[in-house]
């Protein structure tokens, strides 16, 4: 695929405009996303950023690269031009994400809010901790990250399972099992973390019904905010079935200041930091995917399957 003009915009654009300096085989374009006109649409071939603009339109468009991991930004309600490849950010966040799971399951067994709170009132009050390969843990996606993160957690003896579309087997797992059967496993899990992409299939999926089946587990959300009902997560704790929530993506970012999830004394709320993007890996991943592209390759590794949305 012939690449010779990239628009590059997003929170990142003045770090990124190293590229131009490494890569001087194409002419790149660095703006603020208020300055992107729809204009810059019939000039570019690639599109490089976390979303589209206001003005995003495919014009002559062939490519377009997202800067972070989730792409629904770019497909969901959007019908997307076929003839257009779409590819993501891979980097480390799968190591990102599980170091921030097992930070909270590990705070959590160590009853550090027990202690913080003992210490404040000066008293002494020792008990026993559970240990982490006593855990269960159910983790609904079983991509790059959700591997990654079960991985991480049984390389310390966590009972891992996990859920998926198809239920296929995946050796970071103890089992998998298919969406439809995701009930029969949530009554015995101490923490469901849910690191799925959102798409039609993903919209709203923790809600009522999800949530009536976990009987005082954690809940940790680390991948869309728009696959969790928040009125049935905080109806979920308050009847006892989530006993925690630690929550780091939102339906609504940033998340409003009216939002009851901000003072609530069973909510951890932390502002979309689980997996940020690095400038480094940012631009390893782009020079990459240029390569394979200037090589001719049929498949681009990290091309996005447009029709299931990631």
């Amino acid at each position: 695929m012939d690449i010779q003009r990239v628009i590059v915009t997003g929170r990142m654009y003045k770090e990124l405009t190293k590229l131009a300096q490494m890569d001087t085989k194409r002419e790149y374009l660095f703006l603020p996303e208020e300055e992107v006109r729809s204009s810059h649409f019939d000039w570019g071939d690639g599109y490089v950023a976390f979303k589209p603009t206001a003005s995003f339109h495919f014009g002559t468009l062939k490519w377009v690269h997202a800067l972070g991991a989730g792409v629904d930004a770019f497909l969901l309600n959007r019908e997307w031009n076929k003839d257009v490849v779409l590819t993501r950010t891979i980097g480390s966040f799968g190591r990102k994400i599980g170091e921030y799971c097992l930070s909270y399951l590990l705070a959590d067994l160590q009853r550090h809010d027990h202690f913080h709170h003992a210490q404040a009132q000066r008293q002494w009050l020792p008990s026993q901790q559970k240990l982490l390969h006593e855990m269960t843990v159910v983790i609904f996606g079983t991509g790059t990250i959700g591997e990654e993160v079960g991985r991480m957690l049984r390389t310390f003896g966590v009972r891992v399972c996990g859920i998926s579309r198809s239920g296929n087997a995946n050796m970071h797992y103890d089992k998998v099992l298919p969406m439809t059967e995701a009930h029969t496993v949530l009554s015995k899990a101490d923490w469901v973390i849910n690191t799925l992409p959102l798409t039609v299939h993903t919209e709203s999926l923790f809600d009522t019904r999800l949530f009536s089946y976990m009987h005082g587990s954690g809940f940790i959300n680390v991948g869309r905010g728009g696959s969790v009902n928040e009125n049935a997560l905080l109806g979920a704790i308050e009847h006892g079935q989530v006993r925690k929530a630690v929550l780091d993506v939102f339906r609504e970012e940033p998340l409003p200041e009216h939002s009851p999830l901000w003072a609530h004394p069973n909510v951890v709320i932390t502002p979309h930091i689980s997996a940020v993007t690095g400038v480094d890996e940012a631009i390893e991943g782009l020079l990459e995917v240029l390569e394979e592209m200037d090589h001719g390759g049929e498949r681009i590794s990290h091309s996005v399957d447009v029709s299931r949305g990631y």
